[in-house]
């Protein structure tokens, strides 16, 4: 791993309170994978470094959205990515990725490719720590709290109700109840239904 990253990821831990000897740790986390939709069709008969050169293109507008609210991309996979934010970050958390939602929709749009970002957002704890051999060490968290993310549903933009409650007022007023289940998701953003 390149020491640039391995920095990045123990200043987040630091910046947690987590002591870096005591890993894995138990923290609360906000947690937020991200995803473009028609993603394979999209690039389906693109060659490989076409396909690569946009993916670099779109981490780059990831990586410094998130580093500067004071986030840390955990890791990349494909079109989607692992995101989180410290517990007193939510609210920062929750407006990066709205913004980088828009970014992120704008920029497809420019390229004329029929694609946005989905944003899946939860908070709880999880286990955090480092993966790998000693000479490459990989910053992952593990949980079922992970999991509840991973698997909540949207065609857009959604918070889970763990996340709403932690939000300022003012962040809370960008947000309209959808059910089944409860997720909050932005007020220009339609109701979606899935059969």
């Amino acid at each position: 791993m390149s020491a640039n990253i391995l920095n990045n990821s123990n200043s987040f831990l630091k910046n947690l309170g987590v002591n870096l000897s005591l890993l894995p740790s138990t923290v609360q986390l906000f947690i937020s994978f991200i995803d473009l939709t028609n993603f394979s069709k999209n690039f389906y008969e693109r060659s490989p470094k076409e396909t690569f050169n946009y993916i670099s293109s779109i981490s780059k507008v990831v990586i410094s959205s998130i580093h500067d609210a004071g986030g840390l991309v955990l890791k990349f996979i494909g079109d989607s990515a692992l995101i989180i934010f410290g517990p007193d970050d939510i609210d920062r958390g929750v407006k990066a990725l709205l913004d980088l939602k828009k970014k992120i929709d704008e920029y497809n749009k420019s390229l004329k490719l029929d694609s946005t970002l989905y944003v899946k957002c939860h908070t709880g704890e999880v286990a955090i720590g480092y993966l790998g051999l000693e000479d490459d060490l990989r910053l992952d968290i593990m949980g079922n709290e992970v999991n509840v993310c991973a698997m909540m549903k949207t065609r857009g933009f959604a918070i889970s109700a763990e996340t709403f409650r932690k939000l300022t007022p003012e962040t809370r007023k960008l947000f309209k109840k959808h059910t089944p289940p409860i997720i909050y998701i932005p007020l220009d953003e339609a109701h979606k239904y899935y059969f």
